[in-house]
């Protein structure tokens, strides 16, 4: 994934962790905006979490930060 999309990641996640604590879960929809203006991106979101990591349509997202911040 690019480093572009991590960063954007992990601070969605932070901004979810935030706001509904710990617990809290999510997609990787949850990456973008309502809109799809960047189809190849969204596929590369999908491509890490469904065929890379086999991780459920939600996950927590403490889980999802540690992921990209550890490299995977």
């Amino acid at each position: 994934m690019r480093q572009s999309l991590r960063n954007k990641a992990v601070s969605v996640c932070n901004e979810k962790i935030a706001k509904k604590g710990e617990a809290v879960g999510l997609s990787f929809y949850a990456f973008f905006a309502n809109k799809n203006d960047d189809p190849d991106l969204v596929m590369e979101a999908a491509e890490w979490w469904i065929r890379k990591h086999a991780l459920d349509h939600f996950e927590k997202a403490t889980k999802i930060r540690e992921m990209i911040t550890s490299g995977l």
